[in-house]
C-alpha cells in the first residue's frame, strides 16, 4: 500500500488476500496489487464498512460537540484535547484495530471540538452579539464542503495521488507541525510566538496552507482506503480508516473556525 500522510493508516495490511470489491472510484489497474490466497474467518473489507465506522464515529464526535457546546462546558475542551491526543498515540501504534479506543477518541474530539467553538464563539459575541454561533455553523458548512469537494475531485481523478505528490504532502505537513511546535515553545517566552496564530497576515496564510494541506490529505486517506477495500483487507481495519479520516475532520474543521474567528475578531 503507498503511504499516506495520516499515520492512522500506518497499521493497515498490504492485502487481505480477497478479491477486488468497489472502492471510492479509482481504477483498481492503477494499484498494482497482488492478491494473495484467502485467510479463513476473514471478512474482506467494503466501502459499506468504511461508510458505516465513518459514519458512527463522526457522529459520536457530533454528539459529544453539541452537548459540550450547549452545557457550556467549555473548560473541558483542553483536558479533552490532552486525552484524545493519548488515545490517537494509542491506536496509531497498536497493530490491531480497537472499535472502544476510536469510540473513546471520538468523544474526546468532540468534547474538544464542543469545547474551542464555545469558546472562540463567546470571544465573537463580545464583539458583535449572535456572530459566534453564525461564525461556527459556517466552520461546519465549510468543513462537510471540502470534504464533499475533495471526495468528488478523488472520484473524477481530477488530482490523481501519487507517490511524489503523497511525499510532497507528508513533507509539507512534517514541517508545519514543526512551525506549530516552534510557535507554541516561542510563545512561552515572546506574547504570539512568532505570529502564527495572533490573527495576523502570517497567521491568515498560516490557517490557508493548513487548510489546504488538511484538503489534500483527504485524496491520500481516500487513496489509502481505497487501496485496503481493494486488496481485501479484513473489514475490521475500517474502524481505523473511520479514525483516520476523523483525525483529517477534526484539523481541518478547527482549522476552518480558526481562519473565521481572524476575519470577525475585529
Amino acid at each position: 500500500m503507498r503511504s499516506t500522510s495520516n499515520p492512522a493508516f500506518r497499521n493497515l495490511p498490504t492485502s487481505g488476500g480477497y478479491g477486488s470489491y468497489a472502492g471510492f472510484g479509482q481504477p483498481q489497474e492503477a494499484y498494482g496489487y497482488q492478491q494473495a490466497p484467502p485467510l479463513a474467518g476473514e471478512r474482506p473489507m467494503t466501502i459499506d464498512d468504511v461508510v458505516t465506522k465513518t459514519a458512527i464515529t463522526l457522529g459520536v464526535v457530533a454528539v459529544g460537540a453539541v452537548a459540550t457546546y450547549l452545557t457550556k462546558a467549555y473548560a473541558l475542551a483542553f483536558p479533552a484535547a490532552i486525552v484524545g491526543l493519548v488515545l490517537a498515540l494509542i491506536i496509531i501504534f497498536k497493530r490491531t484495530p480497537s472499535p472502544a479506543l476510536v469510540i473513546s477518541y471520538a468523544v474526546a474530539e468532540g468534547i474538544f471540538l464542543g469545547g474551542i467553538s464555545g469558546i472562540i464563539g463567546r470571544a465573537l459575541d463580545n464583539v458583535v452579539p449572535g456572530n459566534g454561533i453564525a461564525v461556527i455553523g459556517q466552520a461546519v458548512i465549510g468543513t462537510l464542503g471540502v470534504f464533499g469537494g475533495m471526495l468528488v475531485v478523488y472520484k473524477t481523478g481530477a488530482v490523481r495521488v501519487t507517490p511524489k505528490f503523497t511525499k510532497w504532502i507528508v513533507g509539507a505537513i512534517i514541517g508545519v507541525g514543526v512551525l506549530m511546535l516552534f510557535n507554541l515553545i516561542a510563545s512561552f517566552f515572546v506574547s504570539g510566538g512568532i505570529g502564527l496564530r495572533d490573527g495576523g497576515p502570517l497567521a491568515i496564510v498560516f490557517s490557508l496552507v493548513c487548510i489546504g494541506l488538511a484538503a489534500f490529505s483527504f485524496l491520500i486517506d481516500f487513496d489509502a482506503a481505497d487501496q485496503a477495500i481493494r486488496a481485501g483487507v479484513p473489514a475490521k481495519y475500517s474502524w481505523q480508516i473511520a479514525f483516520g479520516l476523523t483525525v483529517t475532520l477534526v484539523w481541518l474543521y478547527t482549522e476552518i473556525l480558526r481562519l473565521l474567528s481572524y476575519f470577525n475578531s475585529d
